[in-house]
Parts: C-alpha cells; sequence; structure tokens
C-alpha cells in the first residue's frame, strides 16, 4: 500500500491494535519523522510498564497513527497522538480522537486533558474542532531548539 493509497474513506480497512514491542521500532521511526523532539523507546517502553493505553491505528500493515493515554480518577489524560506524516491532513487525527474518547468512557473517564505546544496551531485546531477548549497553560513545558523550551496549552473536554 503507497502512502496516499489509504484515505478516510478506506476507514474500514483501517484497524486498531496495542502497540507490541514487535511494532515498536516503527512506531519510533514514525514519531522521529513527526516531530522535531520525538517520544524516546524509554517513553514508550515507561508508558507501556505503566499500563497506559497505547494504541496504533494501522491501515493494513503500515502505521498511521497511534495515541498514548493514562487514566487518572474520572479522567483521561492524552500524553501523545501522532499521525505519520504521510497521512496528515486526511482526518486520521479524528479517527484518533473518536478512538480515545470511546475508550475513555468505557473506562469511566468523564473528561479528557491534553497539553499542546502553544505553537503547533494545527494541533490546536484539530483539539478545538473535536470539542476541546482552552483552561491554561503550562509555561517552559515542551523542549524547543537550541535549548529552550516551549509554552504549552491545556485543554480539556466533557466526555
Amino acid at each position: 500500500m503507497s502512502a496516499t493509497a489509504l484515505s478516510l474513506a478506506d476507514a474500514a480497512e483501517a484497524r486498531f491494535e496495542p502497540l507490541s514491542l514487535a511494532r515498536l521500532d516503527a512506531v519510533l521511526e514514525v514519531e522521529r519523522l513527526a516531530h522535531p523532539h520525538p517520544w524516546s523507546r524509554g517513553n514508550f517502553t515507561d508508558a507501556l510498564a505503566s499500563g497506559y493505553q497505547v494504541q496504533l491505528l494501522l491501515g493494513e500493515e503500515q502505521i498511521l497513527g497511534y495515541f498514548v493515554a493514562m487514566l487518572g480518577v474520572d479522567e483521561a489524560h492524552l500524553l501523545n497522538l501522532t499521525v505519520a506524516p504521510a497521512f496528515q491532513r486526511q482526518g486520521w487525527a479524528l479517527v484518533l480522537l473518536d478512538a480515545l474518547a470511546l475508550w475513555a468512557r468505557g473506562q469511566g473517564a468523564q473528561w479528557l486533558w491534553l497539553e499542546v505546544r502553544m505553537g503547533n496551531q494545527r494541533a490546536r485546531a484539530i483539539y478545538e474542532a473535536n470539542g476541546f477548549q482552552r483552561v491554561g497553560e503550562r509555561k517552559r513545558y515542551y523542549p524547543a531548539a537550541d535549548g529552550e523550551r516551549e509554552d504549552a496549552v491545556v485543554m480539556s473536554r466533557p466526555l
């Protein structure tokens, strides 16, 4: 399957599966391509060891995207949502967010929470379109270029 062959119209061919160590190298490659400050192998293995929800969205055997979330008391916190660069701007982020909300509701969560880089306007717009609202900021939350730090926007939405 080519990188552009699977569109949102082909969503019936897409499926979710939990992250396994067998797919971790492929996830790390997507992470490296998608982010200027990607999660490390340790970040993912720590998430798995902690029992966080780590779901891959696959089109055939190709990784379209994934999310990492942790459950709290009456809430779920989105830690990482990534769409592979070849599949961005096709609606897959919304599919991932819908799956996250479905999982969180099934766990009894009443709220979803996340942080997003202040400068990531595209992601902020996707979250707002999915019902998230800005509720605060975290100063110097994310690593940035040249050893600097970037503020995060804290967002939440009810389930």
